[in-house]
């Protein structure tokens, strides 16, 4: 009785050993036949009791080398029927048959908001001129007349650097300005676009990053008129030829004097809707004339030279533009919402 059991798991193992499926649906059956649920070795571990005591362990090792050699096997088999359908693919494969077309992506409403901004104010002789989103207190604040007691300083505004108390993420690209002036001599124009950081509650109209572009303007009888133009201009060639402005005074450290810019509402024409809240007039960013403090904290002549300054919120023109009510969907990356704006550029 042992003799025959032994016989029959010998006999097992000469079939597997000679084995020779030739597809891939050949190697599952013989998967299933040793190596499935209800595979043919699983009968041998309850025949154990039939075998005599002195055999046991023999008995064991032979039907575990049995099992192992059924898995490495079907291994073996199932390379080398993959093999055999690449070539036989290959051989099949038409060289001339069109190839998978490829989705089209696109820009980043920021990204497009921000080109065209560069765009505009480069027409206009703006140069473009961008640096470090990591800064030090003396370009983000001190050059520019903040004083220390500023609210813009509290830890709840700004992201400070734990190793280094004085160093921090900037929180405009005003910082950029003040390098500027400091390594150019005027005139300059220039144009400053890049990504900042204010520590602000996430929120449908708030973000902890957000993207800025500011311009400055610094040259002999440099005047407000200078810089309501410039922003008229900006603002019809963004908006609309039919778009007004108004300038609202306001307070800005490193500008004097300071105001808010209010674009008239190209959504309603003036008629009033929840977008500029039925005044229709939306808030587009903030301008001045630069502050004499910050022109001679950089090492320029104020009784010579004077200038402007503006500065805008890349997000903030996008959700205008294309009536976005939610910041934290440019933040978020969905294909769904990003797929809108394939053909935007």
């Amino acid at each position: 009785m042992a003799q025959e059991i032994f016989d029959k798991v010998n006999a097992l193992l000469a079939e597997i050993e000679n084995a020779a499926p030739s597809s891939n649906e050949e190697v599952e059956q013989f998967r299933i036949r040793f190596l499935g649920a209800k595979n043919v070795l699983k009968p041998l571990f309850g025949e154990i009791r039939n075998i005599p005591n002195e055999r046991k362990k023999e008995f064991g090792q032979l039907v575990n080398s049995v099992k192992q050699s059924a898995e490495a096997k079907f291994q073996a088999l199932k390379s080398q029927a993959d093999e055999a359908d690449e070539a036989a693919d290959a051989g099949n494969l038409d060289m001339t048959a069109p190839g998978e077309p490829l989705s089209v992506g696109s820009r980043h409403p920021v990204s497009i908001i921000t080109n065209r901004i560069v765009e505009t104010f480069s027409r206009i002789g703006f140069t473009v001129a961008q640096d470090r989103e990591i800064e030090d207190d003396w370009h983000n604040f001190t050059a520019l007349n903040t004083p220390e007691d500023h609210p813009a300083r509290d830890m709840q505004d700004t992201y400070y650097l734990m190793d280094d108390p004085e160093k921090l993420l900037r929180t405009h690209t005003s910082s950029v300005q003040i390098r500027t002036m400091e390594n150019t001599k005027p005139p300059i124009r220039t144009i400053f676009p890049g990504r900042v950081y204010r520590n602000e509650t996430i929120s449908a109209r708030a973000h902890c990053q957000f993207h800025q572009v500011e311009g400055l303007y610094i040259d002999e009888n440099v005047s407000f008129a200078d810089l309501k133009q410039t922003i008229e201009y900006f603002s019809k060639e963004m908006f609309g030829h039919n778009t007004k402005i108004r300038l609202r005074p306001s307070f800005f450290p490193f500008t004097e004097p300071s105001a808010e810019v209010d674009i008239s509402c190209f959504i309603c024409g003036g008629e009033g809707c929840n977008v500029c809240k039925y005044t229709s007039w939306v808030e587009i960013g903030g301008c001045g004339m630069v502050d004499p403090n910050v022109l001679e904290n950089c090492g320029i002549d104020s009784k010579k030279y004077t200038g402007f300054a503006f500065g805008m919120g890349v997000e903030r023109i996008a959700m205008l533009k294309y009536r976005i009510n939610d910041i934290r969907l440019l933040f978020e990356n969905d294909v769904r919402f990003l797929n809108q704006f394939t053909s935007a550029f």
